[in-house]
């Protein structure tokens, strides 16, 4: 495998510039890592889930031996699962907090049984159940299927018309200037900066966009013009809405075994089979996302992940990451496209880049101002961002297919099947389970490969 790495793995920058890569690395799981909370609801503490996921993510480096540049975040595959742990618990929130973590245990319970198959049967079963013809579409996909949240955020500020579409008003027009302004500033500083510059394109970027925003909002509120007020000051005021005191400073989060402590009284074993048919299921769909993630890393970083330090150490990481991670945040865990993303543009794949952020996670995670800084961030900015992060996750999918030949009709189906399915988003839904389009698409893949495969006696190991 090829590497062109700034700093390989194993390397350490030094501290000052350590810290400002953990920065960037923050800054690209940011956004979605406190989403989850904000969309599930019930009172789920966004800073809860930011320290859970620094959390994991130490778990995750502790079981791989500090060998795999990865960050673990808040899953959106467990949205679902986790709605129905707080409807399951029929209005006792409590109870829906200790669904879960109960949740979130089972979720782990399956990942720690695949990686003990893994570690007594080994990879290349993988190896040929997912070729390259099935992981790297299905990696393409996962960065294409993202097109759209980019392109929302980039409007988010924007007005659509009923079919949807963006209207480009004066409103979304600022909205798309600060988003250019940020890609731009990445592109920029990414391919043509010097040293520091080009190893923190997103920081420079993300600050760049910021600023433009807070010129049109200090335009907005000289002129009284609401819609040029880009950058929400609300996360600020909310700090000193009782006056300067201790919490306008440091807060402790509220975790989730807190609450889920409350819920004990109310637990019943039928609830225990409505959480593990919520969560169960979604972990085996996870599964197969963890591999074509570190699939593709692997080809950034020039290393075979699967290998060394072993898909069964990456696995255990995982899966008792999430566990640990929901009993501080609520959120099983999940490996990040956009932390792959950003080791992908910055070619920093130091895993002590990582840890750092980890541990910044969980510090930051009590700094109330900080917090209120990063919930400030237009969602503008952090869409001319993701659409860089959301690229290179889609061209690293495309660069795997390179490598398959695409003039043997088994491959070239296979190929073509899980594109179609997936950008068409093929999602479906079995009782309470959810499968999504990446999941569909995947699986809809490797029937097509074993099928064509099978049929011409030979199989696709590339």
């Amino acid at each position: 495998m090829e590497n062109k790495l700034v700093y390989d793995v194993h390397d350490k920058p030094k501290f000052g510039a350590m810290l400002v890569f953990a920065f960037q690395q923050l800054l690209a799981i940011m956004a979605a890592t406190i989403a989850v909370p904000a969309i599930v609801g019930n009172g789920m503490s966004a800073s809860a889930a930011l320290f859970g996921a620094g959390v994991g993510t130490l778990v995750y480096q502790l079981f791989t031996k500090f060998r795999s540049p990865v960050f673990l975040g808040s899953s959106f595959a467990f949205i679902g699962s986790m709605v129905a742990a707080f409807s399951g618990a029929l209005s006792n929130v409590y109870l829906g907090y200790l669904g879960l973590i109960i949740g979130a245990a089972f979720a782990g319970l399956v990942y720690v049984v695949i990686a003990l198959v893994v570690k007594f049967v080994g990879v290349k079963w993988i190896n040929k159940l997912m070729p390259a013809a099935v992981i790297g579409p299905t990696v393409a996909i996962i960065g294409l299927s993202l097109a759209g949240a980019a392109v929302k955020d980039v409007f988010s500020y924007g007005a659509t018309d009923e079919n949807g579409s963006f209207i480009m008003s004066g409103f979304s027009w600022v909205s798309f200037i600060c988003a250019m302004v940020t890609l731009i500033v990445v592109v920029l500083c990414s391919t043509y900066g010097k040293k520091m510059t080009k190893l923190i394109p997103f920081i420079i970027g993300i600050l760049a966009g910021y600023a433009v925003g807070l010129i049109f909002t200090g335009i907005g509120y000289a002129t009284g013009n609401d819609a040029l007020k880009i950058v929400d000051f609300a996360p600020f005021k909310a700090l000193v809405a009782d006056g300067v005191n201790l919490g306008t400073f440091l807060a402790v989060p509220e975790f989730t075994f807190q609450n889920a402590l409350k819920g004990i009284k109310g637990f019943e074993l039928p609830y225990l089979a409505t959480v593990a048919v919520a969560y169960v299921p979604v972990a085996f769909v996870v599964f197969a996302e963890h591999i074509a993630d570190h699939k593709n890393l692997s080809s950034i970083i020039g290393k075979d992940l699967l290998e060394d330090p072993g898909l069964h150490r990456t696995l255990l990481g995982d899966g008792v990451g999430s566990m640990v991670g929901a009993v501080f945040g609520g959120c099983p865990n999940t490996t990040y496209g956009e932390s792959v993303g950003c080791v992908a543009i910055t070619r920093n794949a130091s895993v002590a880049t990582i840890t750092t952020t980890a541990f910044m996670a969980i510090l930051i995670s009590f700094v109330s101002p900080f917090v209120a800084f990063l919930d400030s961030i237009p969602g503008c900015v952090m869409g001319g961002v993701c659409i860089t992060l959301y690229g290179f996750i889609a061209v690293s999918g495309l660069k795997m297919i390179q490598k398959v030949d695409l003039e043997d009709n088994a491959n070239l189906f296979t190929v073509s099947v899980i594109l179609i399915a997936g950008i068409g988003g093929m999602a479906m839904k079995i009782g309470k389970v959810t499968l999504t389009a990446i999941a569909c698409a995947l699986i809809l893949g490797i029937i097509v490969n074993i099928v064509l495969h099978a049929k011409k006696g030979s199989t696709n190991e590339e």
